[in-house]
This record gives C-alpha cells, sequence and structure tokens, in this order.
C-alpha cells in the first residue's frame, strides 16, 4: 500500500495558509526551516477519513487546502458535528501534547491536503526550543476561549439566539456576496446545524423557516443565504443582554 505521507517540500510552511496562525507567524527562520524538514503532506478526498476516535495521536495538523470536519459518533449511531476547520487552521495539538487517544472523527470535506509535524519530532524540537511553547500556549488560549464562549452560549442563550449566532460566524469565515444577500459558500444540512448546537433538527428547521419568511434568510439545498444580518444580529444581541448594533 502506498504511504499517504510524502515529504512536504512543495508545501510551504511560509505559505499564508499556514503561516497566517500566529504560533507559527511569530517564530524564527531556525526554526521554521526545522519544522519545514520534518513536516509531511498527505492528500485526501472528499469524505476520506483523516484519523478515527481512539487512534493514536500522530501529531500536529495544520490546513493546506480544503476543509477538515471533526464529529464525533452517538449511541443511537448519528454523527454530531463538532468543529470544522478550514485552510490556515492547525488542530491535533491536545492528543499530541497529552498522549491520549483521538477523541474524534476527522474527514476530508472536498478534496483536501494537510500538512503534519510528526509527534516525537515535533515534542523533540520543542524540548531544543522551548520558546515554541508560547506560541502554543496562545493557540490553545484561544481554543479554550472558544469553547467556554460555546458553553457559555448553551447554558444562557435559547435557541434561536445560538442559531443566529452561529450562522453570522459561519458567514463571517465562508460568506460570499450575492445579489439577493450573503451565502454560506459550506454545504451545511440541517443535521449538521442541529448537532452543532446541541438541538434537533426538527427545531432548528423550525426557526429558518421563520426567518425565511421574515426575509431574514434564504433557504436552498443544504445551503442558506443571509438577507438581513442586521437583523439576525439585533436579535443575538438582545438575547445576549448587549446593545443593539
Amino acid at each position: 500500500m502506498q504511504d499517504r505521507n510524502v515529504p512536504a517540500r512543495h508545501a510551504d510552511m511560509t505559505d499564508p495558509a499556514l503561516s497566517a496562525d500566529p504560533w507559527l507567524r511569530d517564530l524564527s527562520p531556525e526554526l521554521v526551516a526545522h519544522l519545514q524538514a520534518m513536516s509531511l503532506r498527505r492528500r485526501l478526498r472528499d469524505g476520506e477519513r483523516l484519523y478515527a476516535r481512539g487512534d493514536a495521536a500522530e501529531g500536529l495538523y495544520g490546513v493546506v487546502r480544503g476543509r477538515i470536519r471533526l464529529s464525533v459518533p452517538t449511541p443511537n449511531g448519528r454523527e454530531v458535528l463538532f468543529v470544522l476547520f478550514e485552510p490556515g487552521s492547525w488542530f491535533g495539538e491536545v492528543s499530541m501534547f497529552d498522549g491520549e487517544p483521538r477523541p474524534q472523527d476527522a474527514h476530508a470535506i472536498g478534496d483536501s491536503e494537510i500538512l503534519l509535524l510528526p509527534r516525537l519530532r515535533f515534542l523533540a524540537l520543542l524540548d531544543e526550543h522551548p520558546e515554541l511553547y508560547r506560541g502554543f500556549t496562545r493557540l490553545l488560549c484561544r481554543k479554550l476561549r472558544t469553547v467556554l464562549d460555546y458553553v457559555e452560549d448553551a447554558l444562557t442563550l435559547p435557541l434561536a439566539a445560538r442559531l443566529g449566532k452561529r450562522l453570522l460566524q459561519l458567514a463571517q469565515v465562508y460568506g460570499v456576496d450575492e445579489a439577493d444577500g450573503r451565502l454560506i459558500d459550506l454545504a451545511l444540512p440541517q443535521d449538521d446545524l442541529a448537532s452543532m448546537l446541541g438541538a434537533t433538527r426538527q427545531s432548528v428547521s423550525k426557526e429558518l423557516k421563520a426567518w425565511e419568511q421574515q426575509g431574514w434568510i434564504g433557504l436552498r439545498y443544504r445551503h442558506v443565504v443571509l438577507r438581513d444580518e442586521a437583523a439576525l444580529a439585533r436579535m443575538v444581541a438582545r438575547a445576549s443582554g448587549l446593545p443593539e448594533p
């Protein structure tokens, strides 16, 4: 069987898709060269699995192109979408550091390319250059802040506000301006939206249809168009107890 990992000679660590994150951007050219020398490239087809829940940690991943979705299975056989990683995202650091098995499944969305920094070689480099830990502290704190925001929303906001907030966030990353609004250019079945929010598909569908009737959004097959972002933002602000934009 052919090894899917190939030396990353053509996946430049200084490529904007990889180096935008502060942890890598602030490194010295010497350290970037060390990372480049150890890095491996992996190409994935649409839907191909990068790793499964329970797998041993290979290392740290960076998304060069395409997208990676992390999901967890439920006891009844459903899949719950956990998070999406777009180009420029780095992930997999928790299992890389603590050595525990991967807690989610990871699959490609569209043809994708990822960069792998192998665990043992990367940890050895960290020991040689402790200044690398400062960048990772920022990376972990940023992700922890995001998780805490999600927990706070789940505990304090009604479903409508959580759904509206998530759509606005997705539009910031995947939004494409069109004549009738801002398309979230991401295949987004209502099952995925519901699982991201810990809600049922029926409750999410009810909110979306109500907003469509109000002219706030448009619904297409597996896609959402935001037609009145200001109205959504005001609704979210009111529910969050924040000043309306």
